[in-house]
């Protein structure tokens, strides 16, 4: 289909379809109304990203808005440039031409289809109309090529240009009245060549905006990680402090948009210190101050049931309840201050060097696992502890006062050579997470209790070492209440030792509670420790 005519000397008309300037934005009245302007964020399909994915993804986007208007700007302007620059040149050469025909067509008897077969060069064909009849040297290109209106301007003696598709190519038409001889010229000039090379131009074009594309996320990827690489330091900081390491802080940066961030965490992490430390000193404090009462009325107590007899059957049980309660109370403090020790790292070691029968001989004996039967393999019974046999009694007797409680009774005692870490996925957890074993360790030792009881939900394994925690399947096992704080003495305890606690199905029914010990160095092994650092 034709573009529309005008007359000779304007500029070219753009091609239909094309892209023009501000095609792409829509207008204020294109915008659509009656919606709640969105609140400033990142886009919903966005939000499902990470954040350094969001940055990689925006600067991406970034870098293809940025190049495609670059891109359309150059193919715009290349485009203009190089039609009118063609556009020129043709006009130009059609006016020769029509010079040309003038002057032959003075001649009389010309033969007007050679004069045209002469003038026609590579990519131009040409038609002329002289005393109303039409000639040209192609037998595609005739009067019919040349729109109507195009004609009907020419013939009336005015020079006019138009943009014509029909084709397969785009093709720019002239025409050019000669009113001297009564005869019009036209000339089809093929934009063939212009069309290739602004294809050219425009793939090449899209091709620089897909690598620009790929280079700003790839600018983006690598920006995003370095200015999310102190928050990844934040975040290990974090983990540490939740691990107990209360004394980490974040290096203060030289950069001044991150030095406030580094201040406020540290000065987060001292308050959270304090206040940690605060709690623990106050628990202490308390605890302390109730042993002096709580030891006159134990005191008072077994004053009391000395003359038990001489009360009546209601003072005997009235008597009985309170003394199972100021017990039950004393132990809490003794508990309450074991804790508090071991929250303000004050706890001490006594440690002494024995042998795994020895101990497991001491604690059946005359430890906390009196009355429990007991089994030590053969492989470990020589193996020799670095322990505080006071702390590792009462670890003990608290997993056997467990099984009493709420396990029927601990079937048990064993010890056994083992693996430094549970073999069960997840059969620890918080808690229970302790200090590396020594690295002269010659193994592990496993001290075990057994009990009768139900087994223990996986869900809650990690979990019963935590203090005051009571879960349901406490419930359920017996009516007697603890204080909720002997099982996370244990993990105290055991974590002191440098060992670890977890528990887990006994394959002969039941649970197992496991503290893994690290066995010390034979003694030959450690003099020529001793030897090698003298």
């Amino acid at each position: 289909m034709a573009a529309p005519v005008r007359a000779q000397g304007s500029r070219p008309e753009a091609q239909p379809g094309a892209p023009g300037p501000g095609g792409d934005h829509p207008t204020r009245s294109d915008q659509p109304r009656g919606r709640a302007r969105r609140p400033s964020g990142w886009p919903r399909p966005l939000r499902r990203l990470g954040l350094r994915a969001r940055i990689t993804v925006m600067f991406g986007l970034g870098a293809l808005g940025l190049s495609a208007v670059m891109g359309i700007g150059t193919y715009l302007v290349a485009r203009q440039f190089t039609l009118h620059q063609r556009e020129a040149e043709a006009v130009r050469q059609t006016f020769v031409d029509a010079s040309m025909v003038r002057s032959s067509l003075l001649v009389p008897d010309v033969d007007v289809v050679s004069l045209l077969e002469s003038l026609d060069t590579s990519g131009s064909r040409s038609v002329i109309e002289f005393r109303g009849r039409w000639f040209s040297a192609s037998v595609p290109v005739g009067e019919g090529s040349i729109p109507l209106a195009m004609r009907q301007l020419v013939l009336s003696g005015t020079a006019a240009t138009e943009l014509l598709r029909s084709g397969t190519e785009p093709t720019l038409a002239i025409g050019v009245p000669i009113p001297s001889v009564g005869a019009a010229y036209f000339e089809l000039v093929s934009l063939g060549d212009v069309a290739r090379s602004l294809q050219i131009l425009a793939l090449t074009l899209v091709g620089a905006a897909a690598v620009t594309t790929v280079a700003g996320a790839v600018v983006g990827r690598w920006a995003s990680g370095r200015a999310l690489g102190p928050l990844a330091a934040v975040s290990h900081a974090a983990e540490v402090i939740a691990g107990g390491q209360l004394d980490t802080r974040l290096a203060v940066a030289e950069d001044p948009d991150l030095r406030p961030l580094a201040a406020s965490f540290n000065r987060m992490t001292d308050a959270l210190k304090e206040r940690i430390e605060r709690e623990a000193r106050f628990t202490s404090d308390v605890s302390h101050e109730l042993r002096s009462p709580l030891t006159t009325l134990a005191t008072s107590l077994d004053v009391l049931e000395a003359h038990a007899g001489d009360l009546g059957e209601r003072g005997a049980t009235a008597l009985r309840l309170l003394a199972d309660e100021v017990r039950h109370f004393q132990q809490m403090v003794e508990d309450l201050l074991e804790i508090s020790r071991a929250d303000t790292g004050t706890a001490q070691l006594a440690a002494e060097e024995v042998e795994v029968a020895e101990l497991v001989d001491h604690l059946a004996t005359a430890g906390g696992a009196r009355g429990v039967p007991v089994s030590v393999d053969p492989a470990v019974a020589r193996l020799r502890l670095w322990v505080d046999k006071r702390r590792i009694d009462r670890v003990v007797a608290n997993l056997v006062t467990n099984a009493a409680r709420y396990a029927g009774g601990a079937r048990l005692l064993s010890a056994s050579p083992g693996p430094g870490r549970p073999e069960q996925p997840g059969a620890s957890g918080p808690g229970v997470e302790v200090e590396p074993a020594p690295t002269t360790t010659r193994g592990w030792v496993h001290l075990s209790v057994s009990d009768h009881g139900p087994e223990i939900e996986p869900a809650e394994r990690h979990r019963i070492f935590e203090r005051f925690y009571r879960g349901q399947a406490a419930g359920r096992r017996g009516a007697a209440e603890g204080t909720g704080l002997g099982l996370a003495l244990v993990a105290e305890h055991v974590r002191l030792h440098g060992g670890r606690v977890w528990v887990e199905a006994d394959p002969e029914g039941g649970n197992r509670f496991v503290v893994a010990l690290p066995a010390a160095p034979a003694r030959e092994e450690a003099d020529d420790d001793r030897g090698s650092e003298r």
